[in-house]
């Protein structure tokens, strides 16, 4: 009973929890690092230099007036930010935090579950959250947010094959869908898949970029453009989902990076007997390290570089990294079936 309810109830709501508080800081965290790159200080009013902002910023969107459009479609205009939403929390469910551990006696997994297509799963449910943005602009009956939500399906269309393709190479160079296995194929082979497979890594990490709508992609959001962007008639809690919605699929972007291209809770280089000294420090805690990394490089490309526009976006999807993710599957096949 304990194994197979409690323990996984218990692992469901910690993710969650943690999830949510750190998309919370990751909004002051990025508003931080875009002040330093333009030699600004940020928010420095709510709490000691800054610190508080985020619990601010709550308490503003759940007292701000939620307002639904006369002509809107009330019901599909609520459930559209549920719907990007819960996917990117539902991708949660077979992320490896961490190895097996022993805790209070008992031999504990850091992680809710590992599927052995677990790859394929969060390939799958990655794709449902840009319906949640294609619902909330036909449902606004408003034209921005039309325009928004075209941009943002045939962006996720570009770019999905792209970055399936370099997971393509990630599977025959594994051998496994599962993430834990992936992780342990990584540990036997003696090196992260960041070095084996670069292409894969670089085709994945631009992807990331466009499939969260984040700069140099964020043509979904447009302020220039689209005064806002799909989610321009909204406001209040819902408009607070997606903002939950967008960062929580940067977390997914990174910790499925960490897992796939960095060796997840791996110590660098696990096989020197040299490096043995770096084992003190916790797996979950090196897991933590390499997805803010990936955090904090959103973060750097969104304040250094500028918006594509919509044909040069396109352009590198399809003429690019498509053809580049299928030479890379072919090379890569080559090579396991020669060695």
């Amino acid at each position: 009973m304990i194994d197979a309810v409690v323990i996984p109830i218990l692992k469901i709501l910690i993710v969650l929890n943690a999830v949510l508080v750190a998309v919370t800081f990751m909004v002051l965290l990025e508003r931080k690092v875009i002040a330093w790159v333009q030699v600004r200080l940020g928010p420095m009013r709510v709490g000691p230099y800054g610190v508080l902002q985020p619990i601010a910023d709550v308490v503003k969107l759940m007292t701000k007036e939620d307002i639904t459009p006369v002509k809107a479609d009330r019901w599909v205009f609520t459930l559209a930010p549920l719907i990007a939403l819960i996917p990117a929390l539902v991708i949660f469910a077979v992320i490896p935090f961490g190895p097996v551990v022993s805790l209070f006696g008992r031999q504990v997994s850091l992680y809710i579950t590992d599927l052995n297509v677990g790859l394929l799963y969060i390939v799958s449910v990655a794709s449902i959250g840009v319906y949640g943005i294609i619902l909330a602009g036909w449902s606004s009956n408003s034209k921005y947010p039309l325009l928004a939500s075209l941009r943002a399906s045939a962006q996720l269309i570009s770019y999905e094959v792209a970055v399936t393709m370099g997971l393509v190479s990630m599977i025959v160079t594994a051998g496994t869908l599962s993430m834990v296995g992936i992780i342990q194929a990584q540990y036997n082979q003696g090196v992260w898949y960041a070095f084996i497979q670069p292409v894969a890594f670089f085709i994945y990490f631009v992807g990331g970029l466009a499939e969260t709508n984040r700069a140099p992609f964020d043509m979904p959001e447009a302020e220039q453009e689209l005064t806002g962007g799909f989610h321009t008639e909204y406001s209040g809690m819902r408009f607070a989902l997606f903002f939950l919605a967008e960062y929580a699929n940067m977390i997914v972007v990174s910790t499925v990076a960490t897992t796939l291209f960095m060796g997840g809770w791996l110590r660098p280089f696990p096989n020197v007997a040299a490096l043995s000294f770096l084992d003190f420090v916790p797996a979950w805690i090196w897991f933590l390290l390499k997805t803010f990394v990936f955090l904090y490089v959103f973060l750097w490309v969104r304040a250094t570089l500028p918006r594509y526009r919509y044909d040069q976006l396109m352009r590198l999807g399809w003429k690019v990294l498509i053809p580049l993710g299928i030479a890379n599957v072919v090379v890569t096949g080559a090579l396991k079936v020669l060695l």
